[in-house]
């Protein structure tokens, strides 16, 4: 097994908007993608429990040539809004760190 962070170039999140974050999951190769993808843990049910949203409410976009994977889910509360500890959406990625991967 793997951790997600060692098959990674890039692994973070950020604003999508007012109203939605994204995670950007940019792998090191064609082989570590393959590996990430197959793995079936990058579905809006295998994803519900680690980031705590409901399975409906998770976008989940392959995009193989860049060797990618987006992540869409809605913010708990607005960019800005008095309730919301991440203006930015930067901070959000951290479950996704350690995730094994088969």
């Amino acid at each position: 097994m793997a951790r997600l962070q060692d098959l990674v170039r890039v692994l973070r999140s950020k604003n999508a908007g007012p109203f939605s974050i994204t995670f950007d999951v940019l792998f090191r190769n064609e082989a570590a993608y393959q590996r990430a993808r197959n793995s079936g843990l990058f579905t809006a049910a295998a994803l519900a429990p680690v980031l705590r949203f409901p399975e409906e409410k998770i976008r989940v976009v392959y995009y193989p040539p860049a060797h990618a994977i987006k992540i869409a889910v809605p913010r708990r509360h607005s960019s800005g809004a008095f309730d919301d500890t991440d203006i930015f959406g930067c901070q959000q990625h951290a479950p996704l760190l350690d995730l094994d991967i088969p």
